[in-house]
């Protein structure tokens, strides 16, 4: 179990799958830049994010701005919208009657990815969400504003062992305080980071090398 000063940001493993590097400029040195795919981000998710929202349509109701917590696994944050389903294969859950299923939805601004980034990011509100209501949840909702509609992540064990390899990993390198280095690949022109990042100019110099030649100029050749 951890504590709560221990907590990791579930957000923070969208930036983890996709760049070890920027999640670590992100959660460890603080750093932070805007660009426009981030802004659109931004506004999508505050039209969504609203704590008193309830919606009640027959048998499901919709929670919005949901803050979760797993102090196993160490992370805490905010599911967009979980939907409660009346069913009697479900669980009781606080200020309503009857048996819900629980079901996270994450909203995104643009379409599906290849990559499992957007996957483990729903996949550890999942395991809040169990935690929470001691439940099984066997899947959640990625909604893309790209294609207006939303795609069904399965949180099958592949997915399940996935997110959690990761968070256990993101624990180690925030506890040893490491930003690690990463190959530049496409991607990197779309980071907001990239000047903070300076992918290029890095390259796989040491930064050993670079305080040497500072310090013994004469030997530079």
């Amino acid at each position: 179990m951890y504590s709560e000063e221990e907590y990791l940001l579930i957000s923070g493993i969208q930036h983890f799958s996709f760049c070890r590097r920027q999640w670590a400029l992100i959660h460890i040195e603080q750093q932070w830049q805007e660009n426009y795919l981030t802004v659109d981000g931004n506004i999508m998710h505050e039209n969504v994010h609203d704590p008193d929202f309830h919606e009640k349509r027959r048998d499901l109701i919709v929670t919005r701005a949901v803050a979760v917590s797993s102090p196993k696994l160490g992370i805490c944050g905010e599911c967009d919208a979980v939907e409660l389903k009346r069913s009697e294969k479900g669980v009781h859950v606080f200020g309503y009657d009857g048996k819900y299923t629980v079901t996270p939805v994450e909203y995104k601004r643009g379409e599906p990815k290849e990559s499992e980034c957007d996957a483990v990011q729903l996949m550890a509100q999942g395991f809040c969400l169990e935690e929470m209501f001691c439940c099984d949840i066997p899947f959640g909702y990625l909604y893309y504003g790209e294609i207006r509609r939303r795609v069904k992540v399965v949180f099958d064990s592949q997915l399940r062992s996935q997110t959690e390899e990761m968070i256990k990993e993101m624990h180690k390198l925030y506890s040893q305080r490491h930003t690690p280095k990463v190959k530049r690949r496409k991607a990197c022109n779309a980071c907001s980071l990239k000047n903070e990042c300076l992918p290029v100019i890095c390259g796989s110099k040491k930064a050993s090398d670079y305080f040497w030649k500072t310090l013994n100029p004469e030997e530079d050749t």
